[in-house]
């Protein structure tokens, strides 16, 4: 593989107006000694900066905000822009716009490559399904989350979209055996698929010597809860406050910081007024992606109390730190804290149950040893050698045709 190229198509891509940096990015340097030159391709849907003043434009649009075109090593990042506003039944001629932006700048920047892979079905992996049919390349496609879970069992035109993409992949991967089940539904063939879940970067997640709760001023008197991601209605934000209600009943030793930002954020800070809860839940913002591991570290717990999940990269990044995980039976958690020496899990929307787990794991001594001695299996090294396989089989492939 170290004379050929590979494509990496992506909804998104760490930039300079990008807080987080994302499994795409861990995952391509982690595979990147392996080629020749990797190209990293997201087409962006076109938002004017004057718009990311407005509350009401969702976190995940403003991550295309004057995002800037940038190499490394040997990757190279680019963010061709298209026009896309957020309504489901246009999406189908918005992911050809995608596709066109694309094809644009493979041509003017004169980019070669002997194999595609894309994250997300929609609309990364129609990209790549294009691309594949213009210029013959093997395709991977892997599929993360609400792009195989959830869309195209909820509208037509998504269905449509990801049977067209997933049928010309030459080979599919998947975070979950949730997702695995999800894309046999959708035709995929059972040869031409496997799970291989997320990863997180060992060197950045990992504990951390200094007293991390001193460093972002938080109370060394009170037993941290910490919960990070988008405030959205699926992450399940509401049922961690409801829970917290019920928890601060019993210990007031207690305070839940919530990372993260969203439309949600005015209406869950209502809920924390409403429940008398100003003093022991505190919504502080999104954070940048080199100050997460300095909040895990000042952490005692971290929840996660997501209504759906593909495969949470927060959750490796949590046991990378050797802090216990309490979240909900859904997606590809319950494959991953599969015993009670990682943490408790619980059924989603259920606030009483939550706040029975989190009270039992506060109440626990943990072996911090154990969690980070498993965690290695989901680091980005490891996880781009299962990556590379897939890689090695569809070239092999492709010569015996």
């Amino acid at each position: 593989m170290a004379n050929k190229n590979l494509l990496v198509l992506a909804n998104s891509f760490y930039h300079s107006n990008c807080k987080s940096i994302g499994i795409y990015k861990t995952q391509v340097d982690a595979i990147a000694e392996n080629f020749n030159r990797i190209y990293v391709i997201a087409p962006t849907p076109h938002l004017p900066e004057f718009f990311g003043r407005f509350k009401w434009i969702p976190q995940s649009w403003k991550k295309g905000i004057n995002p800037i075109d940038y190499s490394y090593g040997n990757i190279s990042v680019y963010f061709p822009n298209f026009f896309m506003l957020p309504i489901n039944f246009l999406r189908e001629k918005y992911a050809e716009g995608a596709y066109k932006s694309a094809l644009k700048l493979i041509s003017k920047e004169n980019i070669t490559f002997d194999i595609i892979h894309a994250h997300f079905v929609y609309y990364a992996g129609y990209v790549g399904a294009k691309l594949k049919e213009k210029y013959k390349k093997p395709l991977i496609i892997t599929g993360h989350g609400d792009d195989v879970y959830s869309l195209p069992f909820k509208y037509k035109h998504f269905e449509k979209m990801a049977k067209y993409a997933l049928g010309n992949a030459d080979y599919v991967t998947t975070v979950s055996k949730s997702n695995y089940e999800k894309l046999i539904e959708l035709g995929v063939d059972k040869e031409k698929v496997t799970v291989i879940p997320n990863s997180y970067d060992k060197n950045i997640f990992k504990p951390i010597p200094e007293d991390c709760k001193e460093g972002l001023n938080i109370p060394k008197n009170k037993k941290i809860i910490l919960s990070v991601g988008m405030l959205e209605e699926i992450k399940g934000h509401e049922y961690l406050i409801k829970a917290m209600r019920k928890v601060i009943d019993k210990r007031t030793d207690v305070l839940s910081i919530m990372v993260g930002s969203g439309q949600l954020k005015s209406k869950l800070q209502r809920l924390i007024t409403n429940l008398n809860l100003d003093d022991y839940v505190k919504l502080v913002g999104a954070k940048p992606h080199n100050e997460i591991p300095l909040w895990m570290n000042a952490c005692d717990l971290f929840v996660l109390p997501s209504l759906n999940e593909g495969n949470p990269t927060v959750m490796f990044e949590c046991l990378g730190c050797g802090k216990p995980f309490v979240g909900t039976t859904v997606g590809g958690i319950p494959e991953v804290i599969i015993n009670d020496k990682l943490g408790y899990l619980c059924e989603p929307k259920s606030p009483d149950e939550l706040a029975e787990k989190i009270l039992l794991a506060m109440e626990r001594k943990w072996d911090k040893e154990y969690i980070l001695e498993y965690a290695k299996k989901f680091s980005s090294d490891e996880i781009a050698k299962e990556t590379f396989k897939v890689y090695e089989k569809v070239i092999a492939n492709g010569k015996e045709k």
